[in-house]
């Protein structure tokens, strides 16, 4: 059988929602195509003193708005393909949600595992060094983020060779996003791609009408869930569903999945791996066939948070979930995803679902270009309103308040409760405008999420004056 080209699913999907446009052609050929693509490669002299030449992209799908943004991927399966791929659905997904930034994505072919620290460090920089020359990278041309194989870590290096290499940019800090907090990183943005995951689910499963459908009670509660992949994603999309009201069933790893129908303790799994180095065996659960058998369990909701492509139609009819919300890039093949939609199943699209971690970067971006933490200036003033407010009602009411409890209710929002706010806020508006166009085209959800995505790019266009 012949793999999917991931960059030919993304464009199929586009093409289907292009479609029910009624823009010119031309116009929509130009947002599909992938502006630019830079591959490179580049030595690094290895710990034992040997020389070896790394292969690596940064792909950047469209400049309808600037910066462009994406993460940045260490992993041995990284190919143009992909990061194409990735890039495009960046620009989609930054659009759905209203975040002002073109699509990027970036990729260096390594195995993380199989080097060094002080390696990590060395490719990580030079990568960057190479982006600057090239004019790849900076806070208003095109800003990474982590991505599998990256984190934090990794941002502050790029962070730091950047500032460096532009030391007269008062911006440096917002070249790059998902930075530790103590290098110009915002509070939350750890958390977001999973917490964003939770939010979308938690709005989609308001609506009665369409669990109607589904043949579902309305709110997450007592919904069994079946999570694949137990990185950052995967983990915190588990944590805030589960503290939202549903039953996490299964759960799977690189190494195994496992299941009880009754629930899992997520932290009690946790442990578990930390401590035997594998899924398998936790106490009171089945070990499954395969890792990718956790797709197939009887469950309400199966959240594909791993990799790309692995509900393809070869196993599309033995899902047996009723709403498959896509944690993951790119999780489901067009093939898959249609005959899921056909079979009665509700599909969250990835380029919705997964805009959490894009929308926190973008605050993230605003607070480095402004040299401000969100809620510096207003915290004590709101404080201070509340307590009055709360003075006052008691007096009226004759009612009196611990010292602890008005320290509880009126609480000025810090820094996580403004990027968490907004990201709810952001994830919820986006889901009802989806929804809108659904409904009106009588589409399937990723086929109204692309529409809204072309549909905006084409006003910026027009805006600029590019397009008439």
């Amino acid at each position: 059988m012949t793999e999917t080209s991931f960059w030919a699913e993304v464009c199929k999907n586009f093409d289907k929602a292009a479609a029910l446009t009624e823009h010119p052609k031309g116009i929509l050929e130009q947002i599909k195509q992938c502006n630019a693509v830079y591959r490179f490669a580049f030595p690094i002299k290895r710990d034992d003193g040997s020389v070896e030449v790394i292969h690596a992209w940064r792909a950047e799908h469209s400049h309808h708005k600037l910066p462009t943004k994406g993460g940045i991927r260490y992993s041995l399966a990284v190919n143009e393909d992909e990061v194409m791929a990735l890039a495009a659905l960046m620009t989609y997904k930054c659009a759905i949600v209203d975040v002002p930034f073109g699509g990027a994505k970036g990729g260096v072919r390594i195995a993380v595992h199989q080097y060094s620290q002080g390696e990590l460090e060395r490719i990580t920089r030079r990568y960057t060094a190479e982006l600057i020359k090239k004019s790849f990278i900076g806070p208003g041309i095109d800003v990474p983020a982590p991505d599998y194989g990256t984190g934090p870590r990794e941002m502050a290096w790029i962070a730091d060779t950047f500032m460096t290499l532009s030391p007269d940019k008062l911006e440096g800090l917002a070249c790059v996003t998902g930075k530790p907090v103590g290098q110009g990183g915002v509070r939350g943005r750890k958390e977001a791609t999973g917490r964003g995951v939770f939010f979308g689910v938690r709005e989609v499963c308001s609506v009665a009408e369409d669990m109607r459908a589904l043949g579902l009670p309305i709110g997450l509660q007592g919904k069994r869930v079946a999570v694949q992949g137990l990185g950052n994603v995967g983990y915190h999309a588990a944590k805030f569903l589960g503290e939202g009201g549903a039953t996490i069933v299964a759960l799977s790893e690189y190494e195994g999945a496992i299941h009880n129908p009754r629930g899992l303790d997520l932290e009690a799994v946790v442990r578990w791996r930390n401590e035997t180095k594998s899924l398998l065996n936790f106490p009171g659960a089945t070990n499954l066939p395969d890792r990718n058998a956790v797709l197939e369990v009887d469950c309400d909701i199966l959240v594909p948070a791993a990799l790309e492509n692995v509900i393809t139609i070869g196993n599309a009819p033995r899902v047996r979930a009723r709403i498959v919300a896509e944690g993951a890039n790119g999780p489901t093949t067009a093939e898959a995803s249609d005959f899921l939609v056909k079979k009665g199943a509700l599909v969250i699209p990835d380029a919705y679902l997964n805009a959490g971690g894009v929308t926190v970067s973008y605050f993230e971006w605003l607070k480095d270009l402004s040299h401000v933490r969100f809620g510096r200036i207003g915290k004590r003033f709101e404080q201070g309103a509340f307590e009055r407010i709360l003075s006052a009602l008691q007096r009226v009411s004759g009612k009196t308040l611990t010292e602890s409890e008005v320290r509880l209710i009126a609480r000025g929002g810090d820094e996580e409760d403004l990027v968490n706010s907004g990201l709810e806020d952001t994830m919820i508006n986006a889901y009802q405008e989806l929804r809108e166009i659904q409904r009106q085209k009588q589409i399937d959800l990723r086929t109204a999420s692309l529409v809204s995505a072309i549909n905006k790019i084409v006003r910026s266009y027009s805006d600029l004056g590019i397009f008439p």
